[in-house]
């Protein structure tokens, strides 16, 4: 069988951090367009937006991605302003970046990932904490997606305001501690009928901060394990977890109501109910009432890429653009009722509106901070005021 002559150097294929910083992780017109401009002596000063839609369209989507695309641009000779992260957006321009193009070409491709996927992670993420604002809800996808951008998935989910994370290395990344009890592959070791076995161990062996969750649908009928999950560990059992595949489901909410039944009948109502697998918004608030906390994966980690584009708008002080883009540099804004409005940067804007497009580099110079919290508080101010 051949082998791959790269995987001694490269064993995964991973794009390293230094291609992406020198500008390597591009695509290959952008090379062509610098080797042309410099043949031709030609290098305008231009004001570029990335944009995902030129009009509000009614559709808002949250805004990530934002602190890597700054270390991206950092120490280039360029302005740029773009709205914070955890900001609805909904038509207009995210990001404004004034230069000469050369300056920052071969960096549209990665600004562009940056910002794309973390949003659509995002805005998925938002739409399953607005799903059950009350609930403790956890991002469990990072098994669906390839291990590089495990803290990209995780980090979203926070600033959509998701209650944590469950990827040790992604959460070293961002400074946040995974969570997370047992799989089913813990209860299998053990066997069928030892389930008891199982749940004991686990509760002799981790740390005392971790809260004692015992899966509860291995082998048997969940409210049968659950009983005997709660008969085991007695007062220090936190909650059981539901992970039923869908195959086995029927009526889940039956179901969960049925274990929460029948917990509370036996004394044990201070035991919480979990439930992952397969779930998105509709699932959340089906289920809200009767639950404790989610755990949900594919929906926020497979959410697809917000569709963002950078366009020139500015050439050498003059408006242009593409057939279908808006020339000239724009500012948004946020009105009181919600409402996203999108103007020339360089006309007076809704007297009640907020702008959004705020410095983020000036000459290169990094002039924000960045807080997951903060941007979770964000998102969701913005969603009680735009009702997303």
């Amino acid at each position: 069988m051949p082998r791959d002559a790269s995987s001694d150097d490269a064993p995964f294929d991973i794009v390293p951090v230094d291609a992406i910083r020198d500008g390597r992780a591009t695509d290959a017109y952008f090379d062509r367009t610098a080797t042309t401009l410099d043949h031709a002596g030609k290098n305008p000063r231009v004001v570029a937006e990335v944009t995902a839609d030129q009009f509000p369209t009614g559709e808002f989507e949250l805004l990530a991605g934002v602190k890597d695309a700054a270390h991206l641009l950092e120490g280039l000779p360029i302005d740029v302003d773009a709205m914070r992260e955890g900001r609805l957006f909904d038509g207009g321009p995210v990001m404004r970046i004034e230069g000469d193009y050369l300056d920052f070409a071969r960096y549209e491709t990665s600004l562009l990932g940056f910002l794309s996927h973390a949003s659509g992670c995002a805005s998925a993420a938002l739409d399953v904490r607005r799903a059950a604002p009350d609930s403790r809800v956890l991002s469990f996808g990072a098994r669906h997606v390839h291990p590089s951008i495990a803290a990209m998935v995780e980090r979203a989910a926070l600033v959509a305001g998701l209650d944590g994370i469950s990827h040790v290395a992604g959460g070293e990344v961002i400074d946040r501690e995974a969570s997370g009890t047992m799989p089913h592959a813990l209860v299998i070791a053990f066997g069928r009928g030892h389930q008891e076995e199982a749940w004991r161990a686990f509760d002799e062996a981790v740390a005392p901060d971790v809260p004692r969750v015992a899966l509860v649908d291995t082998y048997s009928d969940e409210k049968d394990e659950a009983l005997r999950a709660a008969e085991t560990l007695g007062d220090r059992l936190d909650s059981v977890r539901l992970d039923t595949t869908g195959s086995r489901r029927g009526n889940f909410r039956h179901i969960v109501e049925e274990v929460r039944w029948e917990l509370d009948l036996r004394g044990y109502d201070d035991v919480g109910v979990f439930v992952s697998g397969g779930l998105g918004p509709a699932e959340l608030r089906d289920l809200r009432d009767v639950v404790e906390g989610f755990g949900v994966g594919g929906y926020v980690s497979n959410a697809d890429p917000v569709d963002f584009a950078l366009d020139i708008v500015e050439r050498d002080g003059e408006p242009c653009a593409k057939r279908g883009k808006l020339s000239g540099a724009k500012q948004v804004y946020r009105t009181p009722d919600g409402a996203h409005h999108v103007g020339l940067e360089s006309r007076p804007g809704p007297t009640d509106g907020e702008a959004l497009l705020e410095p983020l580099l000036r000459d290169g110079e990094l002039v924000r901070e960045f807080d997951i919290d903060e941007a979770a508080m964000r998102a969701n101010a913005d969603a009680e005021n735009a009702d997303f």
